[in-house]
């Protein structure tokens, strides 16, 4: 019998939504409306991501009791959990969460359960990673409810770690000493294309469960995987294949040169070894989704990394630690990001004050000899330097130029988001958002710096130390006159 679900017929459970595709799922399902309960180890995570008809309830699908109440009074369950980052034996925790996974479906009446694994070749041979995958979902079959199980090849999206990978190697490597496994044929999935699967799933009429080969329209390997990241960032790159690199070696050369964990770099680079590609496409007459080629795949995420920073990362779901980003100087994709935070005794409209009167005749609130030196210096580039100063000492508007910079956001009291004209090997940006807390504001002051190769890196680096004494200062300086033009003006922060 066909399990459809549709909007309203009760809450959906979500498992991973602290995760890469987990957490980009949830975003899809809250705009269609759904009513979602988010079980998560880590509740924290996802304050403040959520709307009001999302609930998140604290539990592990390794702790059956907290399970079995998530479960109550769900029709539908998404399974997108791993241990890919456990410290453990991951594939004993991934066999025991999809047991009490599939126990608590079938004891709380679930009718359907949606679930992401991997895309392997055969049966036998497969690395730890993928073979785990696929008992996952066997597991899962042992339920009363309906299961559809997409297996996924390389997933491309901002934040997911293949992707990720490759575009850390690419952008750090000018010559690559590559191992074996990057000749291996893969038919990559926009995230997208995935989440529109993932979405369909909660409607689709079929009968029993299924198992869905996923990917998209081209059939590539890693390496024309990175060659064609390469074309669409303008970076010739150069790769020599190796016959010899152990799972282990690659591993840790992962470790120093991505963003990719030691520990998750082996299981991931076991599993490169393994072609996978899409043999059986019944998918693509059960569901209404065309999915797109690699180079619209990879132009998409990077368009969404322009959009702003990506919604979730597969970092998210890794760490296990709990603990708030200290944000220094640190990696975000291919973005370098310094972001400070300053609390001000002072309502959001007078916080916002300075950031509204920056540059020109107000100058930057610290180092202005500094900058002037960085201005001569782009203008001696042939750049912009800092002769066009700011339309109005006072207002602001998107498209208008501050020295330098020019205005690509702009929110009063709230946002000012500022695109860099300088000449630089890459792209910058400088952003203010002022918040209420409290009886005060917190005003965060972002740097972002998206490097083009290796002078990109170099420049960010050798003036790290410089540009964090001028960021600090500039984050005291502006706290400094809100304090001054509170002082002035009598207002109260209330």
């Amino acid at each position: 019998m066909a399990n459809s679900v549709h909007k309203g017929d009760s809450i959906i459970l979500l498992t991973g939504a602290t995760g890469y595709v987990g957490g980009r799922l949830l975003r899809v399902l809250e705009e269609e409306g759904y009513d979602v309960r988010c079980l998560t180890r880590r509740p924290k995570a996802l304050e403040g991501r959520v709307s009001n008809r999302t609930e998140v309830v604290k539990g592990d699908v390794l702790d059956k009791e907290s399970l079995d109440k998530a479960m109550t009074g769900i029709a539908t369950a998404y399974y997108l959990v791993h241990s890919m980052g456990s410290l453990g034996d991951f594939e004993e925790e991934e066999t025991q969460g999809a047991r009490n996974f599939a126990e608590s479906a079938s004891a709380s009446g679930v009718r359907r359960v949606i679930y992401l694994g991997g895309l392997g070749e055969g049966e036998s041979g497969l690395s730890a990673h993928l073979r785990s995958r696929q008992r996952v979902g066997d597991i899962l079959r042992t339920s009363s409810a309906q299961v559809i199980e997409f297996r996924a090849s390389i997933i491309v999206g901002s934040g997911g770690i293949s992707f990720e990978m490759v575009r850390a190697l690419v952008e750090r490597l000018p010559v690559m000493i590559t191992p074996r496994w990057v000749a291996t044929l893969a038919q990559p999935i926009a995230i997208n294309d995935l989440l529109h699967y993932l979405k369909l799933a909660l409607g689709v009429s079929i009968e029993g469960d299924r198992v869905f080969e996923v990917g998209g329209a081209d059939v590539v390997s890693y390496g024309g995987l990175m060659e064609e990241y390469a074309r669409q960032r303008g970076l010739r790159r150069f790769m020599m294949p190796v016959p010899v690199l152990t799972p282990r070696l690659s591993s840790l050369w992962l470790g120093l040169v991505t963003p990719v964990y030691a520990r998750v770099g082996r299981k991931l680079v076991d599993s490169l070894r393994h072609s996978s590609v899409v043999h059986d496409d019944s998918v693509l007459q059960v569901f209404d989704v065309r999915p797109m080629g690699i180079r619209e795949a990879i132009s998409e995420a990077m368009r969404n990394e322009d959009r702003g920073f990506s919604e979730t990362r597969w970092s998210d779901a890794l760490s296990s630690a709990g603990r708030e980003r200290q944000w220094g100087g640190v990696r975000f994709g291919t973005r370098l990001v310094d972001t400070r935070m300053v609390a001000v005794d002072a309502t959001p409209h007078l916080a916002f004050e300075p950031v509204r009167r920056i540059g020109g005749n107000a100058g930057w609130y610290f180092g202005d000899i500094l900058w002037k030196i960085r201005g001569f210096m782009d203008l001696l580039a042939g750049g912009v330097g800092v002769r066009r100063g700011r339309r109005d000492p006072e207002q602001l508007a998107v498209g208008d130029t501050v020295d330098w910079w020019r205005v690509e956001r702009y929110e009063p009291d709230r946002l000012l988001r500022l695109s860099a004209e300088m000449k630089v090997p890459g792209r910058a940006w400088l952003e203010f958002e002022v918040e209420p807390e409290g009886d005060g504001s917190v005003i965060r002051q972002t740097a972002e710096f998206d490097p083009l190769g290796l002078p990109g890196l170099a420049y960010w680096y050798l003036l790290w130390p410089l540009h964090n004494v001028v960021f600090a200062g500039m984050s005291r300086g502006i706290a400094q006159q809100v304090n001054r033009l509170r002082n002035t003006s009598g207002a109260s922060p209330q």
